[in-house]
C-alpha cells in the first residue's frame, strides 16, 4: 500500500516537472504571436482620438467579426466597430413609418437612430432634408458610414435612406421587411439608386 502511493506521488511529481518545464516555452511563443499580430494590426487600426494606432485585441477581434458575420461582409478591421454592433442591434426591428424605435422604424428614423447612437449627432429626420446637408460620394468611393439615397426615376424626389456598410451592402429599413441588409446589385436598388453622400462627422 505504502509502495503504490509512494509510486503514485513520483508520477504526478513527473507529469507536474514536465508540465512546468513546457508551460513556459508554450506562453512565450503565445507572447510573441500575441505581440507580433499587435504590432501588425496596430498600423491598420485607427485610435478612437484619432491621434495613434489603436492595438486590436482578441476580444476587439471577436466582436468585428460576428458583427460583420451577421451584416454578411468581410471586415478589414478598419470600418467603425461601434458602427457595426449598432447596425446588428436594429436587424429584424420591423418597419414602422413615422417611428425611430427598436418596437418599430422607418427608413430615416432608422439612419438618425444610430447616427445618434455611434456619432453623437442629430440628422435631419427625413431622406430628401438628409440629403441636402450631405457631401456628395462618388459611387466607386464610398465608405463605411456613408449615406445611400434612392429615387423612382429621374426627377422624381428621393424616397428612401440607407447606411453604406461595405462590399456593395447598405442596412436599411425595408417596407417588406424591416430593418436588413441589403446589396446594391439587387436589380430594385440598382435600379432605383440615386446618390451617396457623406455625413461631415
Amino acid at each position: 500500500m505504502k509502495n503504490s502511493l509512494l509510486y503514485c506521488l513520483a508520477a504526478a511529481s513527473m507529469v507536474l516537472s514536465f508540465f512546468f518545464e513546457q508551460a513556459p516555452a508554450t506562453s512565450d511563443r503565445l507572447l510573441v504571436a500575441s505581440s507580433q499580430q499587435a504590432s501588425f494590426l496596430s498600423g491598420l487600426l485607427p485610435s478612437e482620438a484619432g491621434d495613434e494606432p489603436r492595438v486590436l485585441t482578441p476580444s476587439d477581434s471577436v466582436a468585428y467579426n460576428k458583427a460583420a458575420e451577421r451584416l454578411g461582409i468581410e471586415t478589414s478591421y478598419t470600418e467603425n466597430e461601434s458602427l457595426l454592433e449598432s447596425v446588428v442591434s436594429w436587424l429584424g426591428t420591423p418597419y414602422r413609418y413615422g417611428s425611430s424605435s427598436k418596437s418599430g422604424t422607418d427608413c430615416s428614423g432608422f439612419v438618425t437612430r444610430v447616427f445618434k447612437e455611434v456619432y453623437g449627432l442629430t440628422l435631419q429626420r427625413s431622406s430628401r432634408s438628409m440629403f441636402s446637408s450631405v457631401q456628395r460620394v462618388d459611387k466607386k468611393d464610398m465608405q463605411t458610414g456613408d449615406l445611400v439615397f434612392f429615387r423612382r426615376g429621374p426627377g422624381q424626389p428621393i424616397y428612401h435612406v440607407g447606411i453604406y456598410l461595405k462590399d456593395r451592402k447598405f442596412a436599411h429599413a425595408a417596407c417588406n421587411g424591416g430593418v436588413m441588409v441589403s446589396s446594391l446589385d439587387q436589380a430594385y436598388y440598382s435600379r432605383n439608386f440615386y446618390a451617396a453622400g457623406r455625413v461631415d462627422r
